[in-house]
Parts: structure tokens; sequence; C-alpha cells
């Protein structure tokens, strides 16, 4: 999430101030930031589309009036690819293989002028939306493991075919458990040696996207995540101030066991070493 009407610190700056609970975020069920007339964006590396985030907030029980809008990869992706007026999309080609979702639900390509394939000699592109399947001509969409996905892109490396990745996330949390999400792939493509194009954090590109949709400068923003390397190494690339989330997917090697535990300050700095992602709080 991207909040507006914070100052950026010096990035050298690495003590961080911190807070504890949801009672600094939330009044009567109302965000405080958003009675004070700050503007919320929700940023999210999902790899679909914004509108599908915004229901998904609906039923999480959030008031989407609260909230000037979502940009998520996924939206990103598709409006890049629909539009072409980025020289590095325009020569991308229409074939590609399609790597997508199986139990979450593949995603769709309507719209986009694509052809799906599934003969790596066709392709001319990789469009990565998922972990679970692969993408057919039809439309539908065939459960593959994850070493099965990765068998075929060392075909598309061979080819040197470039990968257009509309998640770059590398894990999600579910149920406290770790979940491999579409960024391992992309890494896995870089490390044979293909060209990948993040479609989200931690590039600055969703940041720019989302502060162009408040309509609000760089030393007014704030984003906050529970991911180093994705939220605030992103911030910090932005060059904007970020709070850091420490019961999320960081979780576990910061120690904490239970909903809400506080995480050690010494820890946190640790961590964000670690990562070179520093949060301002």
């Amino acid at each position: 999430m991207m909040a507006a009407r914070c100052s950026v610190p010096s990035k050298e700056a690495q003590l961080f101030q911190t807070f504890t609970g949801l009672q600094h975020l939330a009044e009567t069920r109302r965000f405080k930031l958003a009675m004070t007339g700050s503007k919320m964006v929700i940023i999210s590396n999902s790899s679909r589309r914004a509108s599908t985030t915004m229901e998904k907030m609906k039923g999480l029980g959030f008031d989407p009036s609260l909230f000037v809008g979502a940009i998520t990869s996924g939206e990103l992706t598709h409006q890049y690819l629909q539009r072409r007026d980025d020289a590095w999309f325009a020569a991308l080609g229409r074939s590609c293989i399609h790597m997508t979702w199986s139990d979450r639900g593949a995603i769709s390509l309507e719209g986009l002028d694509l052809q799906v394939v599934e003969d790596v000699g066709e392709a001319e592109f990789v469009l990565v939306h998922g972990s679970e399947a692969m993408g057919t001509p039809s439309g539908t969409a065939i459960p593959m493991k994850l070493e099965d996905l990765e068998k075929t892109l060392e075909h598309c490396s061979a080819k040197r075919i470039p990968m257009v990745v509309a998640n770059p996330d590398f894990v999600t949390v579910e149920a406290r458990a770790l979940r491999v999400m579409p960024g391992t792939l992309a890494a896995k493509y870089e490390k044979l040696g293909g060209e990948v194009k993040w479609m989200g954090k931690p590039d600055k590109i969703i940041y720019e996207a989302a502060m162009a949709m408040a309509d609000v400068d760089v030393s007014d923003s704030i984003a906050v995540g529970d991911s180093l390397h994705h939220d605030i190494k992103g911030a910090n690339a932005a060059g904007i101030q970020s709070a850091f989330i420490t019961g999320g997917i960081h979780a576990n090697e910061l120690g904490l066991v239970g909903f809400g535990e506080a995480a050690d300050l010494s820890s946190v700095q640790a961590l964000a070493s670690k990562y070179d992602a520093y949060p301002s709080y």
C-alpha cells in the first residue's frame, strides 16, 4: 500500500522508528489516514487485474471508497501488452508460452491479441502470471509441477526469448506457510541467462504508476509492506519512505510465532542489512 503526506529521510539513516498493532491505523473501523485526507493506493504484485484486487478488498471488510484505487503488476502487464507504446513491449511479438494458475484460477488474456502456444519453438516470449499450470491455445490451463515449468524455461532460455513476469513475488504467506510465486520462476530464468521484464515491486515502475494515480510527489508518499526485497527495496528505489510490517513473510526469520508479536529492533536491522533494504519505520 502507498499513502501520501510523508517526507523522505536520508538513505544512510538505518535506525527505525517502531509501532505495533492496527490501533495506529484504524479508529472505529476507518483508517486515520483516510480521515485526514491522505490518499491511499493499493500496490500489489498480484498477477490479476486491479478491479479484482478492489473486489477482494471488499471481501476482507475494507471500504473501497477509502482508496483512490489499486495498481497491480497484472494490471500494468495488461496495459503494456495492450498499448504496445513502449519500445520493449512493441518488439515482443504475439505468440507466447503462458505460465498461469490452476487452483487459483487461470488468468484471462482476452483483449491482448496474443497467441498462446505450447511448443517453445513457436514462442516469441514467455508470459508468467502463475506458477501452477501451463496455458493452452484454447484458454484452459494444464496443472504442472514447478520443476516441469522450470524445464520448459530451460528450453525457452536456450532459444533466448524474453520473459514478462506479471507477479514478481518469490513467495506468499498462506495460513502461516510460504507458497512459491511467479517471481521464483523469473529469478530462475535470469540465472539461466534469460531476459526478464519485472512488472511490479521492487521495480519503481509500479510506484510511479501509483503516484500518478494519486497525483502526489515522491516527497509526499510512504509505502507500507511486509517484504523487504519487494516492498521496502522498491520504496528505496522509488525514493519514498516506507513502513515494514514484520509479521508477514519475514516472521520466521525474525523469530515471530504469534500474530501481532513485536519484532526485536536489532533483528529487524540485521535483516534489513541482509536484504539491503532499509525501512523508515
